[in-house]
């Protein structure tokens, strides 16, 4: 009953003074606003990576061929390893217990036609495990198989970009597109993925065989990468060391001591990497705003020791008719509390607008999660009892007669 009595004088008080009431909510509400805004952005910015990484595939791995650098004099002339062949995506899937798939790929930018219209686009040579691997989907047509493949046959599926460039939206499937000056067939068109990491559009592609890729369009003997699906997302350490192993020996790197002539990506560090640097950016942002409910907090205690001196007199009247020492902090604590706890609600709401508003405004992904709502009503609480209990102390060791005396 004595709090109860505590929370309806102290609501009286608060509500007596609205403009000194506001003005200390302001600074909580800034602060908790601020929190709940840089969160949901930077958990928005790290699920839309994390979901860009995730559509590649978590238990990815990347083989790109090295660079080579060749002294002409003065100059340096960098040049592309062309010893990665497909030979060695099959020994590798043949040899590597921790791997499952494997999608040699080679590709260029050339120009394509069909009928009157013309673009420049990625056309890529791999394999059908292609789309298993890097979670490619057809949803119209069909994808080419590996006797197509073997074949060398010239059918392509498409993108959904190079369908709007080179036939308007309509459905290209059974119709002939010219790559460069080789005619192909379009049997298929690819699921929309959007950007990659990089900003590039993977829709803007075209898939054909390797192997005609490698005979008809491009005619090398190499290709510029390998993608490996692992077994397990955890066995992705020991493929990564069975691939090196694997490819070292194939291209004779063991007997010469040399470096590698070759690069492997591996996704799950790149997930791990991801996590952390959104982690820390997200984590300097609330820092930085915790500073606003410092501030809020500092206000609180403005007010909460102009109160105790504007209320001296009342103080000395409710100690002389029985209140305890107790009592008075408790008032005193409470109010501080409401104020923070108010102006926390009110942050996390301002927050959620605000974080819907960037949503709507801007292109960024915005998610408010309910763990970060909760710290910062926490934190507020917190602020407020931090800064409440020195006043409440004040207030509580007033001496009665002195304080009856004062006005």
């Amino acid at each position: 009953m004595k709090i109860a009595r505590s929370i309806r004088l102290s609501s009286r008080q608060l509500l007596a003074h609205k403009l000194r009431t506001a003005l200390s909510l302001v600074g909580i509400t800034i602060g908790v606003g601020a929190v709940v805004l840089m969160v949901a952005i930077g958990n928005g910015a790290q699920q839309k990576v994390l979901a860009k990484i995730q559509s590649m595939g978590t238990d990815l791995l990347i083989v790109n061929a090295g660079q080579v650098q060749k002294l002409s004099g003065r100059q340096a002339v960098r040049g592309t390893v062309t010893t990665l062949i497909p030979d060695d995506g099959a020994a590798i899937l043949r040899e590597c217990s921790a791997v499952r798939a494997v999608a040699p790929v080679q590709s260029r930018k050339l120009l394509v036609k069909a009928g009157n219209l013309a673009t420049t686009t990625s056309v890529i040579g791999t394999v059908p495990e292609f789309r298993a691997i890097r979670n490619f989907h057809v949803t119209r047509g069909l994808f080419f198989s590996d006797e197509e493949s073997a074949a060398a046959r010239r059918v392509a599926v498409l993108g959904p970009t190079v369908v709007r460039n080179l036939f308007e939206g309509q459905d290209p499937v059974g119709e002939l597109i010219h790559i460069g000056k080789v005619p192909f067939e379009v049997i298929g068109v690819l699921e929309a993925k959007g950007t990659d990491l990089a900003g590039a559009d993977q829709d803007d592609q075209i898939l054909i065989p390797v192997q005609t890729a490698l005979r008809r369009l491009f005619n090398v003997t190499y290709v510029n990468t390998l993608y490996l699906q692992a077994v397990r997302t955890e066995s992705m350490a020991v493929a990564t060391a069975q691939v090196r192993e694997v490819l070292r020996d194939r291209h004779r790197l063991n007997r010469q001591d040399r470096p590698d002539d070759f690069t492997i990506q591996n996704q799950t560090e790149l997930l791990a990497t991801q996590r952390a640097t959104t982690g820390s950016f997200t984590a300097l942002i609330v820092s930085i705003a915790g500073i606003s409910l410092l501030v809020g907090g500092i206000g609180i205690l403005a007010v909460m020791l102009i109160a105790i001196r504007e209320r001296t007199n009342e103080i000395g009247l409710r100690r002389a008719v029985g209140a305890t020492r107790r009592d008075i902090m408790v008032q005193f604590v409470l109010e501080a509390v409401m104020l923070s706890l108010g102006g926390g609600i009110l942050g996390v709401a301002l927050g959620a607008a605000g974080a819907l508003g960037v949503r709507l405004v801007t292109s960024w992904a915005t998610s408010i999660s309910l763990p970060s709502i909760l710290l910062s009503l926490g934190f507020s609480l917190l602020v407020g009892l931090f800064f409440g209990v020195y006043p409440a102390r004040r207030a509580a060791r007033l001496d009665p007669t002195e304080a009856l005396r004062s006005e």
